[in-house]
């Protein structure tokens, strides 16, 4: 009986101490990085709001299908969500989206739960007006020094990946040995070039604002000698490049470059030696988000080191993220290698990007 007994006890034993050791082992990847108790509880309690929730409304300005739907499945593995679960992704020019979020601030029926948008002036303004909501994801203490240089606000938003616009061309096509932005004048025939069109582009516009503090407008009117010609998706830019519909793009991507090359393309880019403009996608929760919990899971998500793995490898973003190696940083250097001209984007206001818009179309569309 003694040693029943004991065997008996054994199980109970090996059962207890199992029981917490499994519920760990199946815990979501997001749960075994939590770094505390209470921030775990605190997972815990948005993954089961989440679910109730059932779904997300996440609108952006350049993340590409595929890399929505690897991002969609790592999400949901990263958190454990049920197959069922819904992220409801759209796709949008910077300028639409300005619209159609003030168009839903102001009917006061916002469908959106989470955006990201390089326009910084602008989702400043949102913020001070108190339509971005406080939220502390525990994913912002990667990214105090991008807050320390402007490049986000603590408690209220962060960029998922930073892009910029820079000279790019096909090697195919054209030989351009040019280090300054000033080489550009010049390099191909008129109606050669494409520019972004900062008259319906909120990032081309605030390229052109950076650019303005390291060129001065006779360089602007030497461009506009050139007829160049105004597109805004970037995709196409580089499209018309490698068709050779184009020869040189003035507001080339690098992320474009990169998905482009993968292709088979040869677009090349240069970095100019007086500076560029950094565009950080800011990543906001808007204040009235229907599916506040869902949208909090996302941002975390977006912001982790498995997040921006996916976002810098298929986009060629610039993270943000404090210690982050880019898998490919020829195309997507840490911010600490780029000569990024300092613009103090919270101070920028409405004003002053319609004054900056009504200067370049006196320029380059009179």
């Amino acid at each position: 009986m003694k040693r029943i007994a004991r065997t008996l006890l054994a199980v109970l034993v090996a059962g207890l101490l199992a029981g917490p050791l499994l519920a760990a082992a199946q815990d979501p990847p997001a749960l075994k990085e939590a770094r505390s108790g209470a921030e775990k509880e605190q997972v815990r309690a948005l993954i089961a709001a989440a679910v109730k929730e059932g779904e997300l409304s996440y609108w952006d300005a350049v993340i590409q299908p595929d890399t929505n739907a690897a991002l969609v499945a790592a999400f949901r593995s990263y958190y454990g969500l049920p197959g069922g679960f819904k992220v409801n992704y759209s796709l949008s020019a910077t300028a639409a989206l300005v619209t159609r979020v003030d168009q839903e601030l102001t009917a006061g029926r916002v469908t959106m739960d989470v955006v990201g948008i390089a326009s910084l002036p602008w989702v400043h303004e949102k913020s001070k007006q108190g339509h971005v909501m406080r939220y502390d994801s525990p994913q912002y203490r990667y990214y105090r020094e991008a807050f320390e240089k402007g490049l986000g606000k603590d408690g209220y938003f962060a960029f998922n990946g930073a892009y910029i616009f820079i000279p790019m061309w096909s090697t195919d096509k054209l030989n351009f040995p040019g280090s300054s932005w000033k080489d550009v004048v010049g390099a191909v025939p008129s109606g050669r070039m494409t520019m972004g069109d900062a008259s319906r582009s909120a990032t081309y516009l605030a390229t052109y604002v950076g650019l303005r503090t390291v060129l001065d407008l006779d360089y602007f009117r030497r461009l506009a000698a050139m007829k160049p010609i105004f597109l805004v998706r970037s995709e196409q830019i580089a499209n018309q490049l490698v068709t050779g519909q184009d020869l040189f793009a003035f507001s080339g991507m690098p992320t474009r470059a990169y998905q482009f090359n993968q292709r088979g393309a040869k677009l090349k880019f240069v970095l100019p030696k007086e500076g560029v403009v950094l565009l950080p996608q800011a990543m906001f929760i808007l204040k009235s988000a229907p599916r506040p919990a869902a949208a909090k899971l996302w941002v975390d998500f977006i912001l982790s080191e498995t997040g921006q793995k996916i976002l810098v490898e298929k986009e060629a973003l610039i993270s943000g993220r404090s210690g982050f190696v880019s898998p490919i940083p020829e195309y997507a250097p840490s911010i600490d290698k780029l000569n990024v001209i300092k613009i103090d984007w919270e101070k920028i206001t409405t004003a002053d990007l319609n004054t900056a818009k009504a200067e370049w179309v006196s320029i380059f569309t009179p």
